[in-house]
């Protein structure tokens, strides 16, 4: 099964349809209206979507190339952001977004973990990429793999994707953006 495999609505709205007709009366017709509401939904959820990644791909085709970034997650990104130039670093970057560990000690154990802080929009679409990634990409699967084998928890080595993943949407904002200051001199 591929990853980016999207879920085919209208023909679970088709097979509901059918299985309504063997039936009368009035939640029957709810239902059926309840379908139509939910059909033209997801028409409009689909024009906004194509809308949204027609957009998105002008200013952030190195953010869209990420594995896991979606046209939508990248929107996200783009409108929590304003400027990424507004960063020093990937560091400042991390601490905006809430990715950048923080540190616990316990029985002068020295342990990181996930900050609370932070815009909690960008840290949920990295969450995202960091779910997509984890389930799909084998990068992400074997270090998520290599911590968990090395003493960190799931939560542990997730934070840990999520850092790197925060480094890596860094770079491929900078990257757009310097090409579209090239494009505009």
């Amino acid at each position: 099964m591929d990853c980016a495999e999207k879920i085919d609505r209208t023909s679970a709205f088709d097979k509901i349809a059918v299985h309504l007709d063997g039936f009368d009366g009035l939640v029957t017709r709810l239902a059926r209206r309840l379908v139509e509401h939910l059909r033209r939904l997801t028409v409009e959820i689909n024009e906004l979507t194509t809308e949204i990644t027609a957009r998105v791909r002008v200013p952030a085709p190195s953010l869209l190339a990420v594995v896991g970034c979606g046209p939508l997650t990248a929107a996200k990104i783009l409108g929590e952001t304003a400027n990424v130039r507004r960063f020093r670093s990937k560091d400042a970057f991390a601490r905006h977004n809430g990715t950048a560990p923080l540190p616990v000690w316990s029985s002068n154990h020295e342990r990181h973990r996930l900050s609370r802080t932070g815009n909690r929009q960008i840290n949920a679409a990295l969450h995202r990429i960091a779910l997509t990634q984890a389930r799909c990409y084998p990068p992400a699967r074997a270090l998520l793999d290599r911590r968990k084998a090395n003493g960190d928890g799931g939560m542990e080595a997730m934070r840990v994707l999520k850092r790197r993943l925060s480094d890596i949407v860094y770079r491929a904002m900078i990257t757009d953006n310097e090409s579209m200051l090239s494009v505009a001199a």
